[in-house]
C-alpha cells in the first residue's frame, strides 16, 4: 500500500497568497481533497494522507514531522502562487533533491501541464522547507497566480479546479506505477419477447388458450387483477356448466 501525503498550503490564521477574491488556503484545500477521492477511488494499493483536511493552521515543520512519522512514500504541497507577471504553472523541488523528487517533479509538471494548460514557467529547484525536510521524495506545485486576473478567473472555474485535481492524480499514479481498479461491467440485461412464451410455460400457455381462458396474446406481459378476474370468472363459469 503506497502513502502518498499531500500537504494543502496555508490555511486557518495564514491565507496564502490574496487577490481577485481568491485566497490561495481555500484552493489548496479544495485539490487537496479532490486528489485524495479520486486517486483512492481510481487506483490500487494507495492511501492518502493529510497534513490538513480543514481550514486550520499548521507550521511548517509539523507538516514535514507528520509525513516523515507516518513513513508516506512521497510527499506533494499544493499551492497557488502571486507575483508572477503574467501567470502560469511551475513546480519546485530541493536544490539538492533526490532522483526520487527530481522524477516525481517530470511526472507532475508533465501531467498537470498537460491537463491544465496555460503559462508554463517550468521545472524549478528551490530551498524550500517542504522539498527540504522531507526524507521522502517531495515535490511543491504552484497552481495558477491569484493576483493575475486571467489566472484568478480560471480558479474560480470548477472544470479547472477538476482539470489539476486529475494532473496531480495522474502524475501520482504514474510515478508510482499505480494500477486502476477494475470496474465490473454490469451484466446486460436482455429484454424478453413479451409476445412469445417462454419454453417452460409453452404446452400450459397453449391449452389454456384453446380452452378460452387467454385470448392468446403477450403471454411473456405482467397480468393486471383485472385481467386476472377475468381468467377467474371464465374458470368458475367453466365449472359451473360442469
Amino acid at each position: 500500500m503506497y502513502k502518498v501525503w499531500i500537504d494543502a498550503g496555508h490555511g486557518g490564521k495564514d491565507p496564502g497568497a490574496v487577490a481577485n477574491g481568491i485566497q490561495e488556503k481555500d484552493i489548496a484545500l479544495k485539490v487537496s481533497l479532490g486528489i485524495k477521492d479520486r486517486l483512492e477511488a481510481d487506483y490500487e494499493n494507495v492511501q492518502v494522507l493529510f497534513s490538513r483536511s480543514a481550514d486550520v493552521f499548521l507550521e511548517l515543520k509539523d507538516r514535514t514531522s507528520k509525513a516523515n512519522a507516518a513513513g508516506a512514500d512521497i510527499l506533494v504541497s499544493i499551492h497557488c502562487n502571486a507575483g508572477g507577471g503574467k501567470g502560469g504553472f511551475e513546480t519546485f523541488r530541493y536544490t539538492s533533491a533526490s532522483q526520487g523528487s527530481i522524477k516525481l517533479q517530470e511526472a507532475l509538471h508533465k501531467a498537470i501541464m498537460g491537463k491544465v494548460g496555460g503559462i508554463d514557467r517550468g521545472q524549478k529547484a528551490q530551498n524550500l522547507h517542504m522539498v527540504r525536510e522531507s526524507k521522502m521524495p517531495a515535490v511543491l506545485t504552484e497552481n495558477l497566480f491569484v493576483d493575475v486576473a486571467a489566472d484568478a478567473n480560471r480558479l474560480k472555474q470548477t472544470s479547472v479546479i477538476n482539470a489539476i485535481i486529475d494532473g496531480h492524480v495522474q502524475g501520482i499514479a504514474s510515478y508510482l506505477g499505480l494500477k486502476k481498479i477494475t470496474k465490473e461491467d454490469k451484466p446486460v440485461t436482455q429484454e424478453r419477447d413479451i409476445n412469445q412464451p417462454s419454453k417452460w410455460a409453452e404446452s400450459a400457455w397453449t391449452d389454456l388458450t384453446s380452452k378460452g381462458y387467454f385470448d392468446g396474446s403477450r403471454p411473456g406481459a405482467p397480468i393486471t387483477r383485472e385481467e386476472m378476474a377475468i381468467v377467474l370468472n371464465r374458470l368458475l363459469n367453466n365449472i359451473a356448466q360442469k
